[in-house]
């Protein structure tokens, strides 16, 4: 043994003189009490480490453990937090995350926010795209050490560098990649590229409590793990790039089939030899030979990279939509960036459709913003019938650099065991 109870074992041989057992005399009794006195300091160990380790994963992690449905007193809450384009701007990227508490003074995980996602578009039109994508990804390890999760989503421009369009690269960022060359192995098999294909989705789906699953979990649940019908079915959101489309064909379950589907096509892109010359000067590549038709949807205007009709419709045309596609995915919100407004974070459809693109990158010269979201679960008296009931409450705001401004407020009565 080599845990902590097998050292308590060998001091508790080294202070009593237990002797490894031998076999008794004839006619002598055993003298057990020694032994039986080392398994019950052993066993006391072992369940006080255990209910340590418990507590402590329970205590810093936002999605505990699903356990049967069974009513606990006990209050639930998580925050989370969202950022849009970066823009290869990462002077205002901190200033963002620190003014919403997603990092302290030093740069580093606050350990004041449950979930921290970016919509996508850290690359492009500015010079400090390697040092961008470093960052989140020590983010990503300082969160998950404190109970924390980042999410990370690939934008149109990512897609664009993968697949060869490079309009919107600057020679001065080439420059610190070193070359053309440096920077297309850089983004297909080395240190960005791998990270885009390890940590980085096309849509997420964020639950906001724990019975609900994980994050990305799928929606519907697969039937082994059946977590319906039930009143906070839906209390989760959407994060996409673009906007999830009512006609886009594979959003279903949500979100693996666009994930999926990502995946496969950074996969094909990733591996191209040789990797095609980028565009400028040399022509369009476009996606590969055999990219499938859906992977061709994927990237098409009405793909989750590219759409834009949430942010740009009517507003009679949206609201009457977007109730379809939310009960799709089983999410009461689509969180999407790529749209911008150079004022302010966009709600629309009373917070059903955020746009969270506000121009942050200095290229844009827009405002530093980011979306912030207070969820709680508070117990109340049990139902006449012995169920739990609860107060559930959303607030979303928008966080500037002066003000915030709520968005959405909502209060309601539930009843169940989550």
């Amino acid at each position: 043994m080599g845990s902590a109870a097998a050292r308590v074992v060998r001091a508790l041989h080294r202070t009593t003189s237990i002797m490894p057992p031998s076999r008794p005399r004839a006619g002598r009794a055993c003298p057990a009490f020694p032994l039986i006195f080392v398994v019950v300091v052993v066993f006391c160990v072992l369940a006080a480490s255990y209910q340590t380790n418990i507590r402590s994963f329970l205590r810093l992690s936002p999605f505990p453990v699903t356990t049967p449905p069974q009513h606990v007193n006990a209050k639930r809450s998580s925050r989370i937090v969202a950022v849009g384009d970066l823009h290869g701007d990462i002077g205002n990227a901190q200033k963002v995350l620190r003014m919403a508490g997603v990092i302290d003074a030093s740069g580093a995980w606050s350990g004041d926010v449950d979930v921290f996602v970016q919509t996508g578009d850290i690359i492009d039109r500015g010079d400090d795209t390697i040092k961008l994508f470093v960052w989140m990804e020590e983010l990503r390890v300082q969160a998950q050490r404190a109970g924390g999760r980042v999410l990370s989503h690939l934008g149109n421009h990512e897609w664009m560098n993968a697949i060869g369009d490079w309009r919107y690269v600057h020679d001065s960022e080439i420059k610190t990649f070193g070359s053309v060359a440096a920077r297309q192995e850089m983004l297909s098999t080395g240190r960005l590229g791998k990270a885009w294909a390890t940590n980085y989705t096309t849509t997420s789906r964020l639950p906001l409590h724990g019975s609900l699953g994980q994050p990305n979990d799928d929606y519907p649940p697969p039937r082994h793990a059946q977590r319906l019908p039930s009143p906070i079915s839906h209390a989760a959101y959407s994060f996409v790039h673009g906007g999830l489309a009512p006609n886009y064909p594979d959003l279903v379950p949500f979100p693996s089939a666009i994930n999926a589907l990502g995946q496969s096509l950074l996969r094909k892109l990733q591996t191209r030899k040789p990797q095609p010359s980028p565009h400028p000067p040399a022509r369009y590549p476009g996606l590969p030979d055999n990219a499938t038709p859906a992977e061709r949807e994927l990237y098409d205007t009405d793909g989750p990279l590219w759409y834009r009709g949430w942010a740009l419709g009517e507003e009679h045309l949206v609201c009457n939509a977007v109730g379809t596609v939310l009960e799709k995915t089983g999410t009461r919100r689509m969180i999407m960036g790529h749209t911008p407004n150079f004022e302010q974070i966009i709600s629309r459809c009373g917070g059903q459709i955020i746009v969270i693109d506000t121009g942050i990158s200095h290229a844009y010269g827009g405002v530093l913003s980011a979306l912030s979201v207070d969820y709680s679960l508070t117990p109340l008296d049990p139902s006449s019938s012995g169920q739990g009931r609860w107060t559930e409450k959303e607030v979303v705001k928008a966080v500037y650099e002066h003000h915030e401004e709520v968005l959405v407020k909502e209060e309601r009565e539930v009843i169940g065991d989550f």
